[in-house]
């Protein structure tokens, strides 16, 4: 079975947020770093069901598992 990559920009449309560039690096800016022992979808920036689909997407594996990732570990950094 094929994934499909989905770009960052991407991720942040299916979350529901501002999608361009400068958009993402200011969430980024203003919600990192999540301390190391909070799971990303317990974080305090998402809703209920931006919460839902984080934790759908690290349990389950899909699609989107790679850049979910790659938002963990930018929300990880001071």
């Amino acid at each position: 079975m094929e994934h499909p990559d989905h770009p960052f920009s991407e991720l942040f449309e299916q979350l529901g947020l501002a999608s361009e560039p400068e958009a993402i690096k200011r969430f980024i800016d203003r919600n990192a770093p999540i301390p190391e022992d909070v799971e990303l979808p317990d974080a305090a920036c998402w809703n209920e069901g931006q919460a839902e689909f984080l934790r759908e997407a690290i349990e389950v594996d899909a699609d989107w598992a790679e850049v979910v990732d790659h938002l963990n570990a930018s929300l990880r950094k001071p």
